[in-house]
């Protein structure tokens, strides 16, 4: 009897084993599944706030609403699991410098966009890497990334200027000395606060000239929006 309880201990604790693992990976572990939860929770949550009351509340693109998101959740959830195998400090800065390159062939990202963009992604890289530090100072990390980019996007805090780039047939006022007639006549025609002019490209044989504008915009519009239908840098 003592031969067959010894010969089958073996075996039990292979079954025993194959109930909690599958291919050497353990099938639930709470505390890692609990982690994962709460960080990627977190990581939406600060995410989502920016993009939500400070990104979307000006532009109002969707396409951009979706990349950020989406960047946010795949880049946390790649930190994340592959610091779990010894993720390599090197090869998440490379990760992170190549997504925060990114141009897409289609059409350029604006400065404002890309600026977002980059935050996102460090903001999840680093509720994705940072395993040894305490919540107070994770949640002050994040923290202070909301309140700076509250300050940032406030108008009465941080004045904000918008461009055109116009084209202007009034050929004569173009000069250095009739800038003041120049501003008031655009100021006239486009209804905009305009406080500075920079004249680009001049075509004297149609005698027009693209004309680069600086207002101060509404609340509600965009600065720096940028059109599929914008002039082409060489026009200006």
């Amino acid at each position: 009897m003592i031969p067959f309880l010894v010969q089958n201990a073996p075996v039990d604790t292979i079954v025993e084993q194959s109930v909690s693992s599958f291919l050497g990976l353990p099938i639930f572990d709470g505390p890692s599944l609990f982690q994962l939860l709460f960080r990627f929770t977190f990581n939406l949550l600060v995410c989502w706030i920016i993009i939500q009351f400070f990104y979307y509340r000006k532009s109002g693109r969707r396409d951009f609403y979706f990349t950020f998101l989406l960047f946010s959740v795949t880049v946390f959830l790649l930190i994340f699991l592959l610091d779990n195998v010894k993720l390599q400090i090197g090869f998440a800065l490379g990760l992170f410098a190549i997504f925060g390159m990114i141009r897409y062939r289609t059409e350029t990202v604006p400065i404002r966009e890309m600026t977002y963009l980059f935050m996102i992604i460090g903001i999840s890289v680093i509720n994705g890497l940072a395993m040894s530090v305490s919540c107070s100072e994770l949640f002050v990390t994040n923290l202070l990334f909301i309140l700076i980019t509250l300050v940032l996007e406030n108008n009465k805090i941080l004045k904000h200027t918008a461009c055109k780039i116009i084209l202007y047939e009034k050929i004569q006022l173009i000069v250095p000395d009739k800038e003041a007639e120049l501003i008031e006549d655009l100021k006239k025609r486009t209804g905009l606060n305009i406080l500075n002019v920079e004249v680009g490209n001049i075509d004297f044989l149609r005698d027009v000239a693209y004309i680069k504008v600086f207002y101060e915009p509404k609340t509600t519009e965009l600065v720096g929006k940028v059109s599929s239908r914008q002039l082409k840098p060489e026009d200006y």
